[in-house]
């Protein structure tokens, strides 16, 4: 897999996000005198895989580069519910503006990343490894990969330039899976090929022309272990299609290497983070 530097659209996601959220300035902010301080306290208000702390960082010292950050819980950290996750000191007026974006990547990051941790955990016992997809948020594909490792799971892809994966349209464009795989091999020697697949004929035919992964598109139980006993470790295999949480020990026990899921990044629910202010009287 790609090795990936998670932090390289950092700065342009803070940027991006204190652009469209406090664009020309905080009006209500601007209220508050510039002598008010604060202290405020970030409260896991469920249990959570703790994720997204250098892009919560980056955006509260964009915002006012004094404001003190003091953290509790480590990245990629398991916390129970009402977890003090992390407490801020400094102008009362910066926090404020910085609140709502530093939340935002806290609570999507570690969203991610909490959901990669309940599908890791259902494939304690196999080797099977748990893929991501290029289903993520537009701007945040970095981000979301890097929930996804700190989650526990492994980094497919990170989009159309550093790996191929040829589709049925591909296929077809090409003319065969044979010819698809050896131009790819042809034109990019270095790079690692994979060839999705509907059939077992197609997985042989995939086999037969040397691809480095197969992927098995929305294969029955039965015919993953097929799949398995045809390919017989020739290659890596990877189910994919329609991954459910419940069905990932049974998946794994069929022998393939991966599983791979656009849910972990696509289909997420927020964590719920609160934060409490303690404004200090100045007089």
């Amino acid at each position: 897999m790609t090795k990936i530097d998670y932090f390289t659209d950092l700065q342009n996601n803070i940027e991006n996000a204190l652009a469209e959220d406090v664009g020309s300035g905080d009006l209500t902010a601007g209220l508050i005198p510039d002598t008010r301080q604060a202290t405020a306290q970030v409260i896991a208000k469920e249990a959570a895989v703790i994720c997204g702390r250098p892009w919560f960082d980056k955006v509260v010292q964009q915002v006012n580069p004094n404001i003190e950050i003091e953290w509790f819980c480590e990245e990629g950290q398991s916390v129970p519910v009402n977890t003090l996750v992390c407490e801020l000191r400094g102008q009362a007026n910066s926090i404020l503006t910085a609140e709502r974006s530093a939340l935002n990547f806290l609570q999507t990051l570690s969203a991610t990343a909490t959901i990669t941790r309940q599908y890791i955990e259902q494939l304690q016992g196999s080797h099977t490894q748990l893929l991501d997809t290029r289903k993520t948020m537009p701007g945040l594909r970095l981000a979301q990969k890097y929930a996804v490792h700190c989650g526990g799971g492994t980094n497919h892809r990170i989009g159309l330039y550093d790996a191929i994966l040829i589709k049925e349209n591909h296929i077809m464009a090409a003319g065969n899976i044979s010819k698809a795989v050896s131009l790819a091999r042809k034109l990019h020697p270095n790079k690692t090929v994979e060839v999705e697949t509907e059939t077992l004929d197609e997985v042989k035919q995939a086999v037969d022309a040397g691809s480095d992964i197969i992927m098995l598109d929305n294969f029955t139980l039965e015919k993953l272990k097929e799949a398995v006993q045809l390919v017989n470790k020739k290659c890596k295999l990877e189910a994919s299609g329609n991954v459910e949480l419940p069905h990932l020990s049974k998946l794994a026990q069929t022998g393939v290497d991966y599983i791979s899921t656009g849910a972990i990044t696509k289909n997420i629910q927020a964590i719920d983070f609160s934060m409490r202010f303690t404004l200090e009287d100045t007089q």
